[in-house]
């Protein structure tokens, strides 16, 4: 296993691009708080079979050398971070080059496993006056726009240097496990494939897809035959979605628009959404749900792609801001499958027909473009994205690769009928 000197230096935060990262908390409570989280790192390390590695090599937790490692290089300005906003703080910490690990999935797989046990009872019972929240307002279609641009429309080109040659930025279905990057192609045709057939998506089906994503979705259905209405909020999806559309000759049969699902009015024979109500945010759920049935004819299939959380880490989270909120997908929250039972149930008369989770293919799609974006650092560099941008980008497929690995997060295709339909 590597070892403290194989990884690299602590990062050089640009206070004009990272201001609040370039800001470490100071004073007396600060210093408490850091003391604190000191102890809850050693009490975490003599429960979990992790070792945490200090500079000068001191080291605390499991014997076992091929335990994960939390390595430390500035112990007080990473507690002091912790210390002030939780799990955004270490967040931070890695950004800043706070801290390191040889085998950050492994050591992030290891600590969401055991999510609900990190914090004591009673310090958790603080959680809602000392952590940030998000904000209460609902998610407006001007908010929806922004949110989705602050990571949608990054760069083309950076999606571009980690995702396969579909562009498809969700979950791929393998034939078998491991994935590789040989078969990744191929299997994210396998899973909007399965989605479409959930949908009885074929000749003359009327398709809306709510989420364009970079168009792979329209491609597949209208190659079948299917005339595509598809709404995306990125400017920059857009865009290279209708170039490849217009490039495979389907323009005819797939119409892309810059709008808000709430905006859409008709009938459709099939609508389908991957991977996009985790953007939709929590109080707007049931609303979300009642359009997909407002927007279904007689006889349709509503199907989606949706990640997962536990419920009740669901419920203890949805008012406090997160660090995947901060800094990779502004407004986004994960529901949980009760909480997609219940809306469903109570607010629509949408009914189960079909679920299938694929949580293991969604540990190794993202293992497959964690990897890419790190042998691709050169060219994300040249595209203007500093050190700590890639970091921030590298820790936020971990942390997901590593949800998925833990099975602390979960995927669903999900299809849905009408109640009346549920026979058909």
């Amino acid at each position: 296993m590597s070892t403290a000197s194989d990884l690299r230096p602590a990062v050089l935060v640009d206070p004009n691009r990272w201001p609040q990262l370039a800001h470490v908390p100071s004073g007396p409570l600060a210093g408490a708080s850091a003391a604190v989280v000191h102890a809850l790192l050693r009490r975490t390390a003599g429960r979990l079979p992790v070792r945490l590695v200090y500079p000068g090599g001191e080291s605390y937790g499991a014997r076992d050398p091929h335990a994960p490692e939390l390595v430390i290089r500035d112990p007080d300005r990473m507690a002091r971070r912790i210390g002030r906003s939780g799990l955004i703080g270490f967040g931070e910490a890695y950004m800043a080059g706070e801290w390191d690990s040889p085998d950050v999935v492994a050591l992030l797989s290891v600590l969401a496993g055991s999510m609900g046990e990190l914090v004591p009872a009673v310090l958790q019972r603080l959680r809602p006056l000392v952590l940030a929240r998000q904000p209460r307002s609902r998610n407006t279609v001007t908010r929806a726009r922004r949110n989705v641009s602050a990571h949608y429309d990054l760069s083309n080109e950076l999606f571009a240097l980690f995702l396969d040659e579909t562009m498809t930025y969700s979950s791929a279905l393998f034939d078998q496990l491991p994935g590789s990057w040989e078969n990744l192609a191929q299997a994210q045709h396998r899973k909007i494939d399965r989605l479409l057939d959930m949908a009885a998506v074929g000749p003359r089906t009327r398709v809306l897809e709510i989420g364009t994503g970079w168009g792979e979705l329209c491609l597949r259905a209208a190659a079948r035959g299917a005339s595509v209405r598809s709404l995306t909020l990125s400017r920059e999806q857009e865009l290279l979605a209708r170039q490849r559309v217009a490039a495979a000759g389907l323009a005819d049969r797939v119409e892309i628009e810059l709008r808000d699902y709430r905006e859409v009015t008709g009938s459709y024979d099939a609508v389908v959404s991957v991977e996009m109500i985790e953007a939709v945010g929590y109080r707007d759920w049931p609303g979300y749900f009642r359009t997909l049935e407002r927007l279904t004819a007689p006889g349709g299939r509503v199907a989606i792609q949706a990640i997962t959380m536990p419920h009740d880490r669901m419920m203890a989270s949805r008012n406090t801001l997160t660090w995947i909120q901060k800094y990779i997908f502004p407004g986004g929250m994960l529901p949980s499958t009760q909480a997609i039972m219940d809306i469903t149930g109570y607010h629509t008369g949408l009914r189960t027909v079909d679920m299938r989770s694929l949580g293991p293919h969604y540990a190794d799609t993202l293992q497959l473009w964690r990897e890419r974006f790190q042998r691709n650092s050169a060219a994300v560099a040249a595209l203007g994205f500093d050190e700590v941008f890639s970091r921030m980008w590298n820790l936020y497929l971990a942390y997901s690769e590593a949800g998925f690995r833990s099975g602390y997060l979960d995927v669903y295709q999900w299809t849905f009928a009408a109640s009346d339909q549920r026979q058909q």
